[in-house]
């Protein structure tokens, strides 16, 4: 009977502490658009970006463009209605794909920034350098 209840509350706490690594991590999805630029961008490029940050600060995801040749992606860390400095420089690993390099992991600054909503995702492209799509990103 003791090692069954041991049993029981091994297991419980197995699947409390799975349960709280998936829900402490970040998974956001969001759309770029030019209008979220700052200023805004007239365009018909638009993006999708899946992003996932873990509680030690690691990045994974990718943003993937239609309309656009982007030159450049990045997290960068500013408000909505502001730019900032570029935190995680993204990889062109397709055409109009964009994904978080290996390794890529924000301080504990850059995860209380993410936590108030002052990171971004955005393109550049030729035609608009400090960027043609951005979304904000919320968890």
């Amino acid at each position: 009977m003791i090692k069954r209840n041991t049993l029981i509350k091994t297991t419980i706490g197995f699947c409390i502490g799975i349960t709280s690594l998936a829900v402490s991590a970040q998974s956001m999805k969001v759309t770029l658009t030019g209008a979220q630029e700052v200023p805004p961008v007239m365009t018909s490029a638009s993006g999708v970006g899946s992003i996932m940050v873990t509680p030690d600060g690691s990045v994974s995801g990718t943003i993937t463009t239609t309309g656009v040749d982007g030159t450049m992606a990045h997290i960068h860390e500013a408000p909505m209605g502001q730019n900032g400095p570029v935190i995680v420089p993204f990889a062109k690993t397709a055409d109009n794909v964009w994904s978080a390099p290996a390794g890529a992991k924000l301080t504990d600054a850059q995860l209380q920034s993410l936590k108030s909503g002052n990171l971004y995702l955005n393109v550049h492209s030729a035609t608009n350098k400090p960027g043609e799509i951005r979304a904000q990103l919320k968890p």
